[in-house]
């Protein structure tokens, strides 16, 4: 690793674009809808002339993972929060994780957790994973790569990060990249070291009548379980002890277990589009692009110029020379305006009216949970007692289960505003899904329970519509709904509808938006279904899960208010319990299985967003309130608050500087707690030996550094940690590591 920080520095000697340029002062690259952004930005590309000076310029999208349809995003590599980036808990610091970077993690914000995934045991890693939608599509000037490294402690505890992504561009339609991630956190207690290492391909075509967009990836995952410190009071009274013990000293449950991820996907959505091209007029923002395009040409042609003089006066050739006709055509063309003309002011674009999608989302996993050794009388069950090949008998555990996904969806779209009676977008399609799981299954030889890798399969058939308003400056809105028509989730059914209202108010532009959506669904596969050494049930869930949630967004610009309010209805609610006998020495009787409330369960989240700027004084704020009406099976914490206080200045004009703390807070409720069997978060079931957290606040000091392409901090997180009655865990039985100095540093290649 030092031999690689040493070329990454001699390799940041060498770059002389400044990160500035990655997003126009104008804002064009990411403002404006793409397919005028898009244009703007094959202008600049245009009029860059053949010159020393190495053109810088980025524009980033997402993608719907249905229909591939365009949404611009926001550059990932921005300074503000750079620290907060690189933590587990998340930017905002409201995900509970058991202590270690990069391990499992579950939002405290339930409105926000995604629904559950049909191979869940990865779903917990969404820190170091990325799916389809979340990816960032590239359009570049030139080649760009990003190299980001971050680390804390050392050899025996600490953590090392490194993030090299590169994007280039062959020709102006065409983008491709890559993205290598290797996380690695040895961990400040026993055995919970977590080694992640994620790659991902992704190559983008967007045309006229054919766009593309293809990605492949690929991580392997392997994080070691501990199962928690054996008893608290290490954390919360250590004066109860005669010994004082440091982190990596303290007793663990579980020793020489991990869980362990294999994954690859494939994803390919493009699409075919018929239609006729028109001439129209340049947007406001287009203008400035072109405005600024030729700006650019003639100060480089004026350089050139400057140069080529001088070069002569170093010669000695200083007398005046003939005026060639070029020369002269050029001098009268910097002379002159830009001329008021149909060139200038009108394009010819496409229109696409009707366009043919087809969209293949693929997918392979692997998981395996392995210990040779489990502690005695630590599961309450056994149902088998080795594998059939012979192997793993005994203690020791091998589980092992696999999932192969694929979906394929075709759609037919018609497109919004090709002529003024077609004042909606509407999309059509049906999508057939095929899932193969494989799991242990029971044996019996001679009265004793084997286990062999069993096979189960299944098909769903669906269909449905979508109906949506993206033009314009005012009104927006999306309606979609899937319905199932085959398979185990046959009757299935998805309607979601979102809506935004933009209008001026005293000088600012009000946002009003509003979501919806009515679910109702069957739960996943290994839910209903799950087999393994320790923990084994069928048929689980016998009742579709329904979810009605109602959100509204109210904000403002001008004073940095946004108010978010959500009413949620949940009715046979699937969840996982565990429960234990605890003791001094650990645990015991541990158990896990899934469950489902037969109420309905009313979750109501309320949740404001403040920032305050005085000068160079800022200070953020975001306040969630959340009130669960079935504590004992979706516990949430009443007040969850993040707040950031900074300086933000410059030095000598040039390094940008963010100076200050954040906090986050929450209000005591029983956590979930983790099971490593699973690799899941559970609600605690065992009365005995529940236990409350919250009610501690978790400070970071930081400085957060901006210099031209490079960003680098310096963080001191956890600053109210150390020994002595402070609860500070996320998660029953797991504490947070203690004060820790991080650092971190990004460079912005062009190139």
């Amino acid at each position: 690793m030092k031999h690689l920080l040493c070329l990454l520095a001699a390799a940041c000697c060498h770059l002389t674009a400044g990160a500035q340029d990655y997003i126009r002062d104008d804002g064009n690259f990411q403002q404006s809808s793409y397919g005028n952004t898009n244009n703007n930005f094959n202008k600049l590309r245009n009029d860059t002339t053949q010159d020393k000076e190495i053109p810088t310029g980025l524009y980033v999208w997402t993608i719907d993972r249905k229909f591939g349809d365009i949404r611009p995003a926001e550059i990932d590599t921005m300074p503000h929060l750079y620290p907060n980036t690189t933590l587990n808990t998340g930017v905002y610091g409201d995900y509970n994780t058991t202590g270690n970077n990069y391990t499992a993690r579950l939002s405290r914000i339930v409105i926000d957790r995604p629904l559950t995934s049909q191979f869940l045991f990865s779903q917990p890693y969404s820190f170091v994973t990325k799916e389809p939608d979340q990816l960032h599509f590239t359009n570049t000037l030139s080649p760009i790569t990003n190299i980001s490294y971050d680390n804390c402690g050392d050899k025996l505890n600490g953590e090392d990060h490194i993030d090299a992504k590169f994007a280039i561009n062959a020709g102006k339609k065409t983008g491709m990249g890559f993205d290598l991630n290797y996380a690695y956190a040895r961990g400040y207690y026993s055995n919970q070291s977590t080694s992640h290492f994620g790659a991902t391909f992704y190559l983008s075509h967007i045309g006229d009548r054919y766009q593309m967009h293809s990605m492949f990836s690929t991580y392997h995952q392997k994080v070691a379980e501990n199962g928690g410190i054996t008893d608290d009071n290490y954390i919360t009274h250590p004066e109860s002890f005669s010994d004082s013990y440091t982190e990596s000293e303290i007793p663990t449950v579980l020793e020489r277990n991990w869980n362990r991820n294999n994954h690859l996907h494939f994803f390919l959505t493009h699409r075919y589009a018929v239609g006729f091209y028109r001439t129209v007029k340049l947007t406001e923002e287009e203008l400035k692009a072109r405005a600024f395009a030729n700006a650019s040409k003639k100060e480089q042609e004026a350089r050139k110029k400057a140069e080529e003089e001088a070069r002569k006066k170093e010669e000695g050739n200083t007398w005046d020379t003939p005026a060639t006709d070029e020369a002269l055509k050029a001098e009268k063309e910097d002379d002159e305006a830009l001329p008021d003309s149909l060139a200038d002011t009108m394009k010819r674009e496409y229109v696409p009216v009707t366009s043919f999608i087809h969209t293949l989302d693929l997918s392979s996993h692997d998981r395996i949970y392995q210990t040779y050794k489990a502690p005695e009388g630590y599961y309450a069950n056994r149902y088998y007692e080795s594998l059939a090949d012979g192997g793993y008998r005994g203690d020791s555990i091998y589980d092992q289960t696999k999932m192969l996904q694929m979906r394929n969806t075709l759609a037919i779209a018609l497109l919004e505003g090709f002529n003024k009676y077609a004042k909606a977008g509407l999309k059509v399609f049906a999508t057939h899904e095929l899932r193969r799981f494989q799991m242990p299954d029971l044996l019996v030889t001679d009265g004793t329970n084997r286990a062999i890798m069993g096979k189960w399969n299944e098909h769903h058939i669906s269909i449905g519509g979508q109906l949506n308003k993206t033009q314009g400056k005012t009104l927006h809105y999306n309606l979609m709904a899937e319905t199932w028509l085959a398979g185990e989730d046959a009757g299935q059914l998805k309607v979601d509808f979102s809506t935004d209202l933009h209008f001026p108010l005293l000088g600012d532009t009000v946002v009003l938006a509003a979501k919806a959506y009515f679910y109702r669904l069957n739960p996943t596969f290994y839910q209903r279904n799950y087999h393994s050494k320790h923990l084994w049930w069928d048929n689980a869930c016998g009742s579709k899960e329904t979810r009605t949630r109602i959100e509204g967004l109210f904000s403002l610009g001008k004073t940095h208010t946004s108010l978010r309010v959500a009413v949620e209805e949940i009715q046979n609610y699937t969840y996982f319990g565990m429960s234990y006998a605890a003791t001094t020495e650990g645990r015991t009787s541990l158990t896990a299985n899934v469950r489902q409330h037969s109420g309905n369960i009313n979750l109501l989240t309320a949740q404001l967003r403040q920032d305050v700027h005085l000068g160079p004084l800022h200070w953020e704020n975001i306040i969630t309130y959340q009130n669960s009406s079935a504590e004992e099976v979706l516990p949430v914490p009443a007040l969850n608050v993040f707040t950031n206080l900074y300086l933000k200045f410059r030095i000598a004009r040039e390094l940008s500087v963010e100076l200050g703390a954040d906090a986050t807070y929450f209000t005591e409720y029983y956590a979930p707690d983790f099971c490593p069997q699973l690799n899941q978060f559970a609600v605690q079931e065992e009365a005995s030996s529940r236990m409350k957290l919250g009610n501690y606040p978790f400070i970071d000091a930081y400085a957060n550094l901006h210099l031209k392409h490079t960003r680098f901090f310096l963080m001191f997180s956890h600053v109210t940690g150390g020994s002595g009655n402070k609860m500070y865990f996320l998660t029953p039985h797991y504490p947070l590591n203690g004060r820790v100095m991080h650092i971190g540093v990004s460079w912005n290649f062009f190139n």
